[in-house]
């Protein structure tokens, strides 16, 4: 399987980008300034004043912290605050600040996840809305476009099983007119108001909050929505290279800008105007509405599919570093390594999305619930990129980073004023994955300490002992162990208690290193006499097949042993980790061994 970014050229790696990364900040433009100026009167003052925030808005936060700092810290090409936590585990080794840093690259997972479901959400059914400005469909009622998008969402999950892998091709170009229609049209509307440009000055943005106080500071939880998204370029930086996504970036940036203005030139224009983006090209060519409609629609789409591959990948990511509980993965892809489906998240995922098209029923309603999780986000990798640059050679980045944490910052308390209007939201779809984050890796922990398992030196007098009688079954068995200073309970019970030895006794180990790709394979045949140990070092991203790597080695087992816990506790909390053990796959069925040689045993375990 390939897993290395494409050597495309400079044309190509730019409209894979437009499709892949850049979906999700591409929608933007149907919302936000509709947003914004429900909260706040579209006088000229204060369309200058909003154009020249969004201008610095996505300068800073996603230009400076993501395209310049966050994506000079990758690691094997691949981006993300689980590469972070990685980063900072090697540098740090021990300590309270390496457990901070764990706990924010937890809570910034959980925020993305959330995340997840809110951006289909918005996307879809802001583009549907578009709808209403078609004269035929004028008069339709919002419960049948939220059905209509929510009809978009269940199509959108159901292909997920069969993979992108076909469809990736059609994403890019699809983007790629999606943005030059927007520059177009952004600049047809500018050439009615050139003045327009001038809002690019930050004075116009200080002008703004002293015009309008708290209620201006509090505008800026809706101004963010022209950079949601914008985490999606250090977060996707493995499918594709830091290269092809900076480049696609500079022209997503222009394009969207123009927009934005093209956008204020018409509000400032026509103030009376609900939706501003399709009014704006309903007034400029109502021919090409419908097409723009569509087109804006499947743009929505490949957004949303960039989002649920970006939550599969996350996910996966959480699952081989131990910090989330095993569940069955798919691979639909033969050769990008990147297409992976994971069921359980898929139809959970969808359901959510669902609920809150129908909770919220408006695309204006949804925006109080979005912009939370992604300031959130941003914060989180501020704070963490600081701790990072702190420990490296490049000290003099770090004040640049302590500013942009702080405007980060900034914009996320802006967002609280938004909790009693639905980004509680926010707040309960990231507590799913954090409380499970949180139970499983502590559960795992809790759970090692109290199976006992036993050192090898002593296990070993007893299975040399048993071994030498000779009265061993033909073949080889597997066993399945953390690694070889130590043996688990199942294993002394199986071996030792009940005298259950083969000719082969091959202890099998698989190690997840910090880096995201790689394999190795290492194999000690003389452990003992009668006893092998076999380690696969793998990255966290890496997809392997273990009976073929036991295969290039000569190993052809006749019986997989494994381990299965029955936990007895009086704890609550760990009765929920108990109960996640049992609905979730064991190790064996995650990493799809054959069932026919399958041999569990089960061990007792007080918690």
């Amino acid at each position: 399987m390939s897993h290395a970014p494409d050597n495309d050229s400079f044309w190509g790696g730019i409209i894979k980008a437009l499709g892949l990364v850049f979906g999700d900040i591409g929608t933007s433009p149907i919302y936000t300034l509709t947003v914004v100026f429900t909260l706040t009167k579209p006088t000229i003052a204060n369309v200058y004043g909003i154009l020249s925030l969004v201008f610095w808005t996505m300068s800073i936060l996603v230009t400076v912290q993501y395209t310049w700092l966050a994506m000079s810290l990758g690691r094997k090409g691949q981006g993300g605050e689980i590469v972070l936590r990685e980063i900072l585990i090697r540098m740090l080794k021990k300590g309270r600040l390496l457990a901070f840093a764990g706990f924010l690259s937890f809570l910034g997972v959980s925020l993305l996840l959330g995340d997840g479901v809110i951006t289909p959400a918005i996307s879809i059914l802001s583009a549907v809305e578009g709808m209403l400005l078609i004269p035929a469909l004028s008069g339709m009622k919002q419960g049948m476009l939220v059905v209509i998008a929510a009809l978009i969402a269940c199509t959108l999950f159901f292909f997920q099983s069969r993979g992108t892998d076909k469809m990736a091709g059609i994403f890019g170009p699809v983007m790629a007119l999606y943005f030059m229609s927007l520059l177009v049209s952004g600049l047809v509307s500018i050439s009615e108001m050139p003045g327009i440009l001038t809002s690019i000055s930050p004075h116009y943005a200080v002008d703004f909050f002293i015009n309008n106080g708290l209620a201006g500071f509090f505008v800026l939880s809706e101004v963010i929505l022209c950079s949601t998204g914008g985490e999606a370029l250090y977060a996707d930086m493995g499918h594709l290279g830091r290269k092809p996504i900076v480049r696609a970036w500079y022209f997503v940036f222009f394009a969207l800008y123009f927009n934005y203005l093209g956008q204020g030139a018409f509000i400032a224009q026509n103030p009376d105007t609900k939706n501003i983006l399709f009014s704006m090209i309903n007034h400029q060519a109502p021919l090409l509405y419908i097409p723009f409609l569509i087109l804006t629609i499947m743009a929505t789409i490949i957004a949303s599919q960039a989002i649920i591959s970006g939550v599969f990948s996350i996910v996966y990511q959480g699952i081989t570093t131990r910090l989330m509980p095993l569940l069955k993965v798919d691979y639909t892809s033969s050769h990008i390594q990147s297409q992976i489906y994971i069921g359980a998240v898929n139809w959970m995922l969808l359901i959510a999305v669902i609920f809150v098209m129908f909770f919220f029923q408006k695309s204006h309603n949804l925006a109080a619930a979005y912009g939370m999780a992604v300031t959130g986000s941003m914060t989180i990798t501020a704070t963490m990129m600081i701790m990072v640059f702190s420990h490296t050679m490049k000290k003099w980045k770090v004040p640049i980073v302590v500013l942009v944490a702080v405007l980060d910052l900034i914009y996320f308390i802006s967002t609280f004023s938004k909790i009693p209007h639905g980004a509680y939201w926010s707040i309960i779809l990231a507590s799913i994955p954090f409380i499970t984050i949180m139970i499983w890796t502590k559960g795992q922990k809790a759970l090692y300490l109290a199976l006992k398992p036993l050192d090898l030196e002593t296990f070993l007098l007893s299975f040399e002992q048993i071994f030498a009688k000779g009265r061993n079954i033909p073949g080889a068995a597997l066993f399945f162990v953390k690694g070889l200073d130590v043996v688990p309970p199942y294993v002394v019970h199986c071996i030792i208690r009940s005298n259950i030895i083969y000719e082969r006794n091959i202890f099998i180990s698989i190690v997840r290193t910090d880096d995201p790709y790689g394999l190795e394979c290492r194999h000690i045949e003389d452990v003992a006499k009668g006893l092998e140990f076999f380690e696969i070092q793998a990255g966290y991203m890496q997809v392997f097949d273990i009976e073929r790597q036991l295969d290039a080695h000569g190993i052809k087992e006749k019986v997989i042993f494994y381990g299965i816990e029955d936990i007895a506790t009086p704890n609550p909390i760990w009765k929920i980790f108990a109960t996640i053990k049992k609905l979730t796959p064991n190790f064996v069925q995650f990493n799809k061994l054959p069932a026919s040689k399958l041999q569990g045993v089960v061990t007792r375990v007080e918690m």
